[in-house]
C-alpha cells in the first residue's frame, strides 16, 4: 500500500507568498538548465540520425522520437506528482532524459541509430519536465496571478533554447578531446545539464508546492489514484477544462505544424541556412519572450480573452505563410505571428485549467493536458509533411487557418453562451 506524503501544517498567506517565490525562482532555475539541455540534445539530434541511417527519411523521425517520449511520459510524471509532490514528478522527467542522453552517447558510439532514437525517445523526458515545471508555478498562486506565474516558468525557457544550440559546437569538441565519438559530446553535455537540473528540483524545491498547496484540504487517496481516469472523468465534469484543453491543443498543432515545415520551404525556395537560422529564432522569441505580457493580460481581461486573441494571431499567421511565395520577411513575420499565437494558447489555456480544477486532481488533468498537446503536435507534424509533399506549402497555411477558425469560432460561441 503507497503511503501518502506528510502534509504539513496550513501556512499563513505570508509563509505561501514566501515559498511562491522561492518555488518561481528554483522553477525557473531548472526550466534554464533543463532548457540547454533539450536544445544541446536536439541541436544535432537529426543529422546524427541522418549520419547513422544514411536516410533522411529516417532523420525526420529524431524530432518525432523526442515528441513521442515528450508525450509517453507526461502521464508518469503527472502520477508521480500526485503521489508524491512535484519534486517527484519534476525528477523522474529530467531522470528519464538524463538516461536517454546516456543511451544516446553509446549509441553513437556503436553507430547504432535505432539504439539512438530509443535514446532520444527518453530524452524527451526533458521537454515532458519543462511543462510539467510551468504548471508546478502555479500550485501556490492567487487566482489573479496564475497566468502570469506560469508565464514567468515560461519565459525562463528562452535563455536555454537560446543558449542551447550555440553549446553544441563547444561540447563536440570537449568530447571529442576527451576521447568520444564526433557528436557524442553534447549529448554528453545535456546528460550533465539534466543531472543538474534533478539536483535543482530535489534540493531546491522545498518545500513541495503541490504538498503544501494541498494542506488542509481532504485530498483522495493518492495510492488508490488512477490518472488517466481520474483526469477524463473531471474533464467530463468541467466543461471550462475541457474547452481550455482543446485550444491548447490546436495552438500546439499549428504551430508545430508550420513551423517545422518552414525551414524546408524556405530551403527549396533558396535561403541559406543562416536565413533559416534567424527566422527560427525569431520564431521561437515570438513563443517565449512575451509571455510575461501574456500572462499579465490573461489575469487581467480574462484567460477566454486571451486564448481567442491567441486563434486571431494564429489565423493571421496561416494567412501570411500560406500567401508568403517567396517572400522571406513575410514567411518570417507569420512565424513571429504563430510564436506569439502559440503562446497566448499556452499559457492562457494552461493558467483555465489549473483554476477550472480541483487541487488533488490537478497533476492527473494537467498530465494528461501535455500528453494530448505531444501527441497532437507529433501528429501534425506528420500531415503537415504530407500536405506540404503533395499540395503545397500554400495549402498547409490553408488548412491550418481552418482549423484555428473553426476552433475561436468554437470557443466564442461557448463563451458567450455561458457568460
Amino acid at each position: 500500500m503507497t503511503s501518502t506524503p506528510t502534509k504539513p501544517a496550513v501556512s499563513s498567506p505570508d509563509r505561501i507568498q514566501r515559498v511562491q517565490r522561492r518555488t518561481l525562482a528554483v522553477l525557473s532555475a531548472a526550466q534554464i538548465v533543463g532548457g540547454v539541455g533539450v536544445a544541446v540534445g536536439l541541436a544535432l539530434s537529426s543529422v546524427v540520425v541522418d549520419e547513422l541511417s544514411r536516410s533522411t527519411v529516417i532523420s525526420g523521425f529524431a524530432g518525432t522520437a523526442t515528441v513521442l517520449g515528450a508525450a509517453l511520459l507526461a502521464l508518469p510524471a503527472a502520477k508521480a506528482s500526485g503521489r508524491g509532490g512535484r519534486r517527484a514528478g519534476l525528477s523522474l522527467a529530467y531522470t528519464a532524459a538524463l538516461t536517454g542522453c546516456v543511451i544516446s552517447v553509446l549509441a553513437i558510439s556503436l553507430r547504432n541509430w535505432p539504439l539512438l532514437l530509443a535514446g532520444l525517445v527518453l530524452v524527451g523526458g526533458g521537454s515532458a519536465g519543462s511543462l510539467a515545471a510551468r504548471y508546478s508555478a502555479t500550485d501556490l498562486s492567487p487566482k489573479d496571478r496564475s497566468a502570469r506565474h506560469l508565464s514567468l516558468v515560461v519565459w525562463a525557457s528562452t535563455i536555454g533554447s537560446v543558449a542551447g544550440p550555440n553549446l553544441a559546437e563547444p561540447a563536440d569538441r570537449i568530447g571529442r578531446s576527451l576521447g568520444m565519438a564526433e557528436k557524442a559530446g553534447p549529448f554528453a553535455f545535456a546528460a550533465l545539464a539534466f543531472a543538474l537540473a534533478v539536483v535543482i528540483v530535489l534540493v531546491l524545491l522545498r518545500p513541495d508546492p503541490l504538498i503544501l498547496a494541498r494542506a488542509g484540504t481532504r485530498t483522495e487517496d493518492p495510492g488508490r489514484n488512477r490518472t488517466i481516469r481520474t483526469a477524463w472523468h473531471t474533464l467530463r465534469t468541467t466543461p471550462t477544462a475541457r474547452h481550455a484543453l482543446v485550444m491548447i491543443a490546436v495552438s500546439h498543432t499549428a504551430m508545430v505544424s508550420v513551423m517545422s515545415m518552414t525551414p524546408v520551404k524556405l530551403h527549396h525556395d533558396g535561403s541559406n541556412l543562416d536565413v533559416i537560422g534567424l527566422v527560427i529564432s525569431l520564431h521561437i522569441a515570438g513563443m517565449y519572450v512575451l509571455s510575461p505580457l501574456v500572462g499579465w493580460l490573461a489575469d487581467k481581461a480574462g484567460k477566454v480573452p486571451v486564448l481567442v486573441l491567441g486563434s486571431a494571431l494564429l489565423l493571421s499567421a496561416a494567412a501570411l505563410a500560406g500567401t508568403a511565395g517567396h517572400r522571406v520577411w513575410q514567411v518570417t513575420a507569420a512565424l513571429v505571428l504563430l510564436g506569439l499565437g502559440w503562446s497566448c494558447g499556452l499559457v492562457a489555456g494552461s493558467a483555465l485549467v489549473t483554476e477550472s480544477v480541483p487541487i488533488e486532481r490537478r497533476p492527473a488533468v494537467q498530465g494528461l493536458s501535455d500528453l494530448l498537446m505531444n501527441v497532437c503536435g507529433a501528429t501534425g507534424t506528420i500531415v503537415a509533411g504530407a500536405i506540404v509533399g503533395l499540395l503545397g506549402y500554400g495549402m498547409l497555411g490553408l488548412m491550418v487557418g481552418i482549423m484555428v477558425a473553426l476552433s475561436g469560432l468554437w470557443l466564442t460561441a461557448v463563451w458567450r453562451r455561458t457568460s
